[in-house]
């Protein structure tokens, strides 16, 4: 069973969950998870940017990455979104079964 956690950095909790309802809504993702807050450093447009963002962590399928990136990136607000999938090695079987089971599309 291949398994993916999808790490989304957001501009705002609001944001990040609006996309993770969408996402799950459409069964790209079993489960999305909303962290509120995190303080991001990082160059953009020959400049070190200082901003506070919002973690989004969606568990899906191996086979419904392609469309949820794409799906994630048509909801951001951002021009280039952070949006990288984590291969989930092992764990809970009942879990994965259930994210296995809840992700259709």
């Amino acid at each position: 069973m291949s398994i993916r956690f999808v790490y989304v950095t957001t501009s705002s909790e609001e944001e990040a969950a609006r996309i993770g309802k969408t996402i799950v809504e459409q069964r790209l993702a079993a489960c999305a998870n909303v962290i509120k807050s995190m303080r991001s450093f990082y160059w953009w447009e020959g400049a070190v940017q200082d901003d506070n963002e919002s973690i989004l962590i969606l568990k899906t399928k191996e086979e419904l990455v392609g469309k949820l990136v794409e799906a994630v990136k048509s909801l951001h607000s951002y021009d280039v979104p952070c949006v990288v999938t984590l291969p989930v090695m092992e764990g809970n079987l009942d879990f994965l079964k259930w994210v296995k089971e809840e992700t259709f599309n």
